[in-house]
């Protein structure tokens, strides 16, 4: 967010009072068109500046024919001045309390405490989640997955904000479901995320979605099969530690993506030295990945994913993906790693993660 330059914002005076406050305290008895002279501005607006400063006790008229005028002692004036401004913030902030009470006790909203808040319509999880994205101002934290809350037709207006957050230094990190990662929406956002400037990983079996924002709120489903239906907005700061945690986690065992419309070439596969593309397939596949959804991923058709399989199945003398991940593991085609090859529990997963959702893909938690 930007910070203003004008040091008169926090008194409540406007830029041209405060210039000419600056003025009279160096150059007292001057007349209204030698400060207007002075600063480059009208008699008239220099005459509605120094009504307020006398107003404020700022300024005072030391003779009238001509009239000129001379700045009060500046710290007693100031002191003054500015005491007035915290009262008049402290009412401010009684008001304040006075409406997020009345807020939170209004039928449409609900408090479950001071912690949570219950989004329960699509339209309120919407408008808070886009006034989480325009406030933040260090690092949104993305677990993506289907069904969404934004159709595909609206997406182009928040990636808009999420770019305008990103040219302001925040940064976004978002780790998508590699289990789900063939739908439209999901490719979409991807590609265009990482065209504006977002960071995106594949997880295999990610346990829900999740928006965190700087660390300090975070929204999450309330219908693990319905997202619409509302969510959760989360303030609790044990929990959001908790949550952050899991995304790091998650984020540290994640694949990078890459988008598809750039493919890794191919080159003839040697016995030694897989190449770029093979790399990337055997990545794609230890998240547990199929092979339609690999072709969508790298912008390739399920037919030359196919071949490209045999082909290394054929190089490694293995028949099964199980044995392929084995021979990969063993050969260093696959980076080192503590987890099982695909087809034993916890492949493409964290060895010590949190314990996941196990009941089927429609039940796992959608946050909005």
């Amino acid at each position: 967010m930007t910070e203003s330059s004008d040091p008169w914002d926090g008194t409540g005076l406007a830029p041209l009072a405060g210039q000419i406050l600056e003025y009279l305290v160096e150059h007292p008895e001057s007349s209204t068109a030698e400060i207007a002279s002075a600063l480059g501005t009208s008699s008239a607006a220099a005459s509605r500046a120094l009504r307020t400063l006398e107003t404020e006790l700022l300024a005072a008229r030391v003779s009238r024919r001509p009239l000129r005028w001379s700045a009060n002692p500046p710290r007693p004036a100031l002191a003054s001045l500015l005491a007035r401004r915290r009262e008049e913030l402290a009412r401010v902030e009684m008001l304040a309390e006075r409406l997020h009470d009345a807020y939170g006790s209004t039928s449409h909203q609900r408090f479950a405490s001071d912690q949570f808040e219950i989004l329960d319509t699509k339209k309120r999880v919407t408008a808070r989640y886009t006034h989480l994205l325009q406030t933040s101002r260090h690092e949104v934290l993305h677990l993506v997955m289907p069904p969404y809350v934004t159709v595909l037709e609206a997406t182009p207006h928040r990636l808009n904000i999420q770019a305008a957050a990103i040219r302001r230094g925040v940064r976004f990190r978002s780790i998508y479901d590699s289990d789900t990662f063939t739908d439209d929406m999901s490719l979409y956002t991807a590609q265009q995320g990482v065209a504006i400037g977002g960071e995106i990983r594949l997880s295999g079996g990610l346990p829900m979605k999740l928006v965190l924002f700087d660390g300090t709120s975070a929204i999450m489903p309330l219908r693990e099969d319905d997202p619409a239906q509302g969510s959760l907005l989360v303030h609790s700061p044990t929990l959001l530690y908790v949550l952050t945690a899991l995304f790091e986690n998650l984020w540290e065992h994640g694949v990078p993506w890459r988008n598809g419309s750039s493919r890794p070439p191919s080159t003839p596969l040697g016995r030694d030295r897989p190449d770029e593309r093979t790399r990337e397939i055997l990545r794609l596949m230890s998240l547990g990945m199929k092979d339609e959804a690999i072709a969508r991923v790298m912008g390739l058709s399920r037919r030359t994913i196919q071949k490209h399989i045999t082909d290394i199945g054929a190089a490694l003398g293995a028949r099964t993906r199980f044995q392929i991940a084995l021979s990969a593991q063993e050969r260093g085609w696959l980076p080192p790693t503590t987890e099982s090859p695909p087809g034993l529990p916890g492949y493409g997963r964290p060895a010590h993660s949190p314990s996941r959702c196990s009941g089927p893909p429609a039940q796992r938690a959608n946050a909005g």
